[in-house]
């Protein structure tokens, strides 16, 4: 996905982009697409480690975007994000749309067992709360967490982004793999891009939390063939280790790992390194230092495109489905 500058110059100036201090690359990227500066903004820590943000311009009457993923660690990042947003609010910002490229607690959207928070839903109400008008944000856990806000949400998608980068790639005797049925419907998007054959692997987690992951079955032929695994983010890297390994015993070439998120953490560098696993693509939602990358095993996609376009069409009240839509993928937005 690109995108072609200069732009209008009535549309370049009249809205200003914030960064937080999560992913300070990407908002540099996402500004040097749009064509502006970031806004001014300081935001340290006190003594007693309270956040201290103060906006260093004049934004009254503007419509203010903050870049900020919840990611690791996702407590100080998100209270970063509300006391930012509070911020903005309180400097009479007209309308405060929060960029969340990496939405956590998405994984805690239900309860798994009694007595137990859906955070999520939480988090989406800090968020009203505090004073942003609409929330940003790409391949949430689940889609229906959409329904948890309360103000206008835009649902991105990493699919265009990835997929493009393996049909340049024209891996031959390619298979697509979802690693449960809960990823079947994002598999099928991976399928008519590609035009590739789906398998589905089907699991069933056990132990505290689910953290005991299990394959049972593998429905469709991946004897010789290449995976391409999909899911919207890697942690430990557990189940993509597990995944990979049944399909080496089901006769498969090393796999390709596709997903959005690259959260890595725990043991997950040392599992990716296994020779089941010939290369994981993601995207920089989240930053990949360069000592996360395996040497170039681990590919960083830039989904910066994607963001500009989104914030783009949202300043000027154009539809951000047809962004995909363009892309040949039927993604409600």
């Amino acid at each position: 996905m690109s995108m072609t500058p200069p732009y209008d110059q009535h549309v370049r100036h009249d809205f200003r982009l914030f960064a937080g201090r999560a992913n300070p690359g990407l908002a540099k990227d996402i500004a040097s697409i749009l064509g502006v500066e970031l806004g001014k903004i300081s935001i340290g820590t006190f003594p007693n480690s309270e956040t201290r943000v103060q906006i260093e311009e004049s934004i009254r009457g503007t419509d203010s975007y903050i870049i900020q993923p919840t990611s690791e660690p996702a407590n100080e990042n998100l209270m970063e994000l509300l006391i930012t947003i509070d911020a903005l609010k309180r400097a009479s910002a007209k309308q405060i749309t929060a960029i969340i490229p990496y939405f956590g607690y998405a994984r805690q959207d239900h309860k798994t067992t009694g007595r137990e928070p859906i955070s999520a839903k939480l988090v989406a109400d800090l968020l009203t709360t505090a004073g942003a008008s609409r929330v940003m944000a790409i391949d949430l856990h689940v889609p229906q967490i959409q329904g948890f806000f309360d103000i206008p949400m835009d649902h991105l998608t990493a699919v265009t982004t990835l997929t493009n980068y393996f049909r340049e790639k024209n891996i031959e005797n390619g298979v697509i793999v979802a690693p449960d049925v809960g990823r079947a419907k994002l598999a099928e998007k991976y399928t008519d891009i590609l035009r590739l054959p789906l398998a589905i692997m089907h699991k069933r987690r056990n132990g505290k939390d689910g953290q005991d992951v299990k394959f049972v079955e593998l429905v469709g032929d991946v004897k010789d063939k290449t995976p391409i695994v999909i899911d919207d983010e890697i942690a430990t890297g557990g189940s993509i280790f597990e995944q990979a390994q049944a399909l080496a015993e089901a006769g498969a070439k090393p796999a390709y790992v596709s997903i959005t998120h690259a959260v890595l953490v725990g043991p997950a560098l040392d599992r990716l390194q296994h020779d089941s696993i010939q290369e994981v693509v993601t995207t920089n939602t989240i930053p990949v230092p360069a000592e996360k990358q395996l040497e170039g095993k681990i590919k960083v996609l830039s989904i910066a495109p994607l963001l500009a376009e989104a914030i783009l069409r949202v300043h000027q009240h154009r539809s951000v489905s047809q962004v995909f839509r363009d892309q040949h993928l039927d993604f409600a937005v």
